[in-house]
């Protein structure tokens, strides 16, 4: 008992002298860098509070209800769900692709799916166009053996926000998969499961928090895609304009509405930084 005094003793110590240490130092954090993250970090919340301060609150059911943002609301949740659904039966299996080692360029391949997230969603949408549009690279045959045209479309909406959320998935995935015990993998193998069955159901109960994580972050970077939707869809009210367009077009004619939808998308944002808050952020 005496020792396990000591010892907890010690522990208490060392940990008074670690906080003092850290305490020192925090006491001499110079002010050229503590005034500059403080502009930082007024200049990432300050356009927030605005937000929130000339938010037409009295006003606010009124504007939420009216039918065209009912609307873009609507169409907004059926694109972003169904754009998910696509990142989710294609970014899982190109998630599991890129951590094989056998793969031959393995690294261009992983820059290529990173490009979106550093390519201005214009440019995305001006690329869509050229390869779906009705004299795109693909689109030209497909409109003219079938008379299928899939610009100025909600499945042109949905293919739009896929192709920018789609690495959000990839990489979470990917991290997820290299994180993961190989050695269930291999006990799985060593019992006589074949690759499939293992991928089934050891790989993917062992990724699937990865998975819901990339999942939300896809569909939240659908909900909020404007240029390449615009460019790829157009604006057509009821068909492809979005919750982000409507914000767009309201500034012209209603400001206090474009506010009420941006409240929308920004709430929308916040609850996905809480569900993520496990994943991601407490590991900053």
């Amino acid at each position: 008992m005496q020792g396990d005094d000591s010892a907890g003793q010690d522990q208490g110590r060392g940990r008074r002298r670690r906080g003092g240490r850290e305490g020192a130092t925090l006491g001499r954090l110079p002010m050229l860098l503590v005034i500059p993250a403080g502009l930082a970090l007024t200049y990432l919340v300050a356009p927030l509070i605005a937000l929130l301060l000339r938010a037409p609150w009295p006003r606010l059911p009124e504007l939420l209800t009216d039918p065209t943002a009912l609307t873009a609301l609507r169409l907004s949740l059926v694109t972003a769900t169904a754009a998910t659904g696509l990142c989710l039966l294609l970014g899982v299996p190109l998630a599991w692709l890129l951590t094989q080692p056998r793969l031959p360029g393995r690294s261009v391949v992983r820059a290529l799916v990173t490009v979106p997230l550093v390519l201005p969603p214009v440019v995305g949408g001006v690329a869509l166009l050229l390869l779906l549009g009705r004299r795109g690279v693909l689109g030209g045959p497909l409109y003219e053996a079938t008379g299928i045209t899939l610009p100025f479309s909600t499945t042109a909406v949905v293919l739009a926000e896929a192709f920018v959320a789609l690495p959000f998935l990839v990489l979470s995935v990917e991290g997820a998969l290299r994180a993961a015990d190989r050695r269930y993998e291999e006990a799985a193998a060593t019992l006589g499961a074949d690759r499939w069955t293992t991928f089934w159901r050891v790989t993917m109960p062992l990724v699937a928090p990865g998975i819901a994580a990339g999942a939300v972050l896809s569909w939240a970077r659908a909900l909020g895609e404007f240029g390449a939707t615009i460019t790829f869809a157009g604006s057509f009210p009821g068909r492809t304009q979005t919750m982000p367009l409507a914000v767009y077009l309201a500034l012209e004619t209603d400001p206090d509405a474009a506010i009420a939808l941006s409240l929308v998308l920004l709430t929308v944002s916040v609850a996905t930084l809480a569900l993520l808050r496990d994943r991601w952020v407490s590991r900053l």
